[in-house]
């Protein structure tokens, strides 16, 4: 399906080349063509999961008009790697900026996400200067695919979870040569970079965070406005929006056999959460391009990673889910988009972020932030990280 797969443990750093066979293409348009629809849902909305008119036109243009070949051209415009790491193979996306004093900084994707999500912010942050910025608000980049998911390995074995990626983060940087660098994420690449900023080791600088799980020890009699939102948030969240995780999280096998062996079910389990997660007025498309998300979602296909990609679920479910962990003293900044999942008062993320260095509440965006807005998303992390890069 790839080349240029990485075979044994070493320090050793490969060229990648997305290359997937055509008769991997022509094997999914088959199944396309071939579809058991459920009864339409007995509801005029999103509330019973994705609308069947809504399924069959996305899958029809799946069909008829999609072409992975130009996602494939505009993604092998990136130098893209990969390196062993801890039995894994890692593949990365590693673009140096042309300015000498850029920081390097590593970006984790999350679920149902993947590296596509950055691919429209990798050059406004190598080259600041081409989108109106400063030289010296450059970043040397760094985006790899979360073990399981995209051109990454498979883990064979339980305990690949977030505090093992944040330590295969830091080898990765070590052997990219980097002394002094930065971390970011969402979703579950949020979750890594916390981990990563509890750990602290010598080099990394500190952390954005664009989804801020985060709650105080004891949650107020008398809510603020602010906090009365984060709570109903949560509640939301942790109900009603809380399914996804919960079979993942204690099933992912059995899920996987749906997601692995049929293109619609993994394309509705993905698009369900664009609509959901989003800052869209009705329409998922609305956030993020049709053939945006089916480049994610064909990845997720051709990579055949349903099922890997759900175990980090199941991973992290048996740490358990924690609402008020200790204070992190590592520099933290933060950036809350309107139409993420939840939103924590600055005051609540005060009590775990004891340095806060940044924190902005931006007008528009959703949870898939990078993806959904490019050069907002951008332009925070120049903010965000402005005051370290002298440290």
């Amino acid at each position: 399906m790839t080349t240029n797969q990485t075979s044994n443990e070493s320090d050793a750093i490969e060229p990648f080349h997305i290359n997937i066979p055509q008769s991997e293409l022509d094997n999914l348009k088959h199944r396309l063509e071939w579809v058991r629809w459920p009864d339409r849902e007995t509801v005029d909305d999103w509330k019973q999961g994705v609308p069947l008119d809504k399924a069959k036109s996305l899958v029809d243009y799946w069909r008829l008009y999609y072409d992975w070949r130009r996602f494939e051209s505009r993604a092998n415009k990136y130098p893209h790697f990969r390196t062993m790491i801890d039995g894994v193979g890692i593949h990365f996306i590693h673009v140096k900026s042309q300015y000498a004093n850029a920081l390097p900084i590593i970006l984790t994707h999350g679920w149902p996400g993947s590296f596509i999500e950055f691919l429209r912010v990798i050059p406004r942050l190598t080259d600041p200067v081409a989108f109106g910025g400063k030289a010296e608000d450059a970043f040397h980049v760094v985006v790899p695919s979360l073990p399981g998911y995209g051109f990454s390995d498979k883990p064979k074995e339980t305990e690949w979870n977030s505090a093992r990626i944040a330590r295969a983060w830091v080898l990765l940087m070590q052997r990219l040569g980097y002394k002094r660098w930065v971390a970011q994420g969402g979703d579950w690449g949020a979750d890594v970079a916390t981990v990563l900023g509890y750990m602290h080791p010598e080099g990394l600088l500190g952390i954005h965070l664009n989804f801020q799980f985060v709650f105080p020890e004891n949650l107020p009699d008398n809510p603020s406005p602010e906090e009365q939102r984060a709570l109903e948030g949560a509640n939301y969240y942790l109900s009603d929006g809380w399914g996804f995780f919960q079979e993942q999280g204690t099933r992912p096998q059995t899920i996987g056999y749906g997601l692995c062996d049929s293109p619609v079910a993994l394309a509705m389990w993905i698009y369900e959460k664009f609509y959901e997660w989003t800052d869209n007025k009705g329409e998922p498309e609305d956030a993020v391009k049709v053939d945006d998300i089916l480049d994610n979602i064909t990845l997720y296909w051709l990579t055949n990673t349903g099922a890997s990609a759900a175990r980090l679920f199941w991973e992290r479910r048996l740490l358990g889910i924690s609402l008020s962990g200790p204070q992190l003293t590592l520099p933290v900044a933060a950036s809350v988009f309107p139409r993420e999942v939840f939103r924590a008062p600055k005051s609540w993320a005060q009590q775990t972020y004891s340095n806060l260095i940044y924190w902005n509440e931006l007008e528009k965006g959703g949870h898939f932030a990078a993806f959904e807005q490019p050069e907002l998303f951008a332009q925070e992390l120049y903010a965000a990280f402005r005051t370290l890069r002298s440290v």
